[in-house]
């Protein structure tokens, strides 16, 4: 199947579940000769990994194409911040204060307004980023009734090789205890089941890309 094909298959099966959850298109390590057919598609919500390829890549279309968003999914270093403000309009992996003061200094400076998703360690991995679940609701209240942040909701990335339906619940949980109606959770592999949890962004790259050669 090719790369359109992959894209309108996933897109059906979202419908398919009628709620209203939106697809990220994971761009990361993609050239824009895979990437400009969902463009001139009118897909409009994409996600790097990395601050200085999405610049490089997205710099110039986004001049041409002012309603695309670029949502930042990969790990972010304090001191990629302020480039990392300039180019995305979603933050999916807000972990701390110091990253949170940063970008609260940022908008005060710009008068410009991003969107945040709260990155949690859900299964405790010390590998993994995120804040703990028992540190969640101070920062929560920080970043909202101190910094004045636009939080969405929360984010996780389930342990590898376990059933992401507990941590997806877990989640969905610990969102709704502190007021959010969005969540950013489901990947490639566990996507279907993410929405069943009531994921409203979705974070789908492989599925996409990966096409079967002849």
């Amino acid at each position: 199947m090719t790369i359109v094909e992959n894209y309108n298959k996933i897109l059906q099966t979202i419908n398919s579940f009628k709620k209203e959850t939106k697809l990220i298109v994971v761009t990361k390590g993609q050239d824009l000769s895979k990437i400009s057919p969902l463009i001139q598609m009118g897909h409009q919500d994409f996600g790097e990994n990395r601050v200085q390829e999405a610049y490089i890549k997205w710099q110039k279309i986004i001049l041409s194409n002012p309603l695309i968003n670029l949502h930042l999914i990969g790990k972010l270093q304090s001191n990629k911040a302020a480039d990392a403000f300039k180019i995305f309009n979603f933050i999916h992996t807000l972990e701390n204060e110091k990253l949170a003061n940063i970008f609260s200094k940022l908008e005060n400076d710009s008068n410009r307004k991003i969107k945040y998703f709260i990155q949690v360690n859900i299964g405790s991995e010390v590998q993994k980023s995120g804040i703990s679940i028992n540190d969640l609701n101070d920062f929560v209240r920080y970043c909202t009734k101190e910094l004045s942040l636009n939080i969405l909701g929360l984010m996780c990335i389930p342990p590898i090789n376990k059933d992401p339906d507990e941590y997806f619940s877990l989640l969905k949980s610990l969102s709704a205890k502190n007021g959010f109606k969005d969540l950013s959770m489901g990947m490639s592999s566990d996507y279907e089941k993410a929405i069943k949890f009531d994921s409203t962004y979705l974070r789908v790259g492989s599925a996409i890309f990966v096409t079967n050669s002849i």
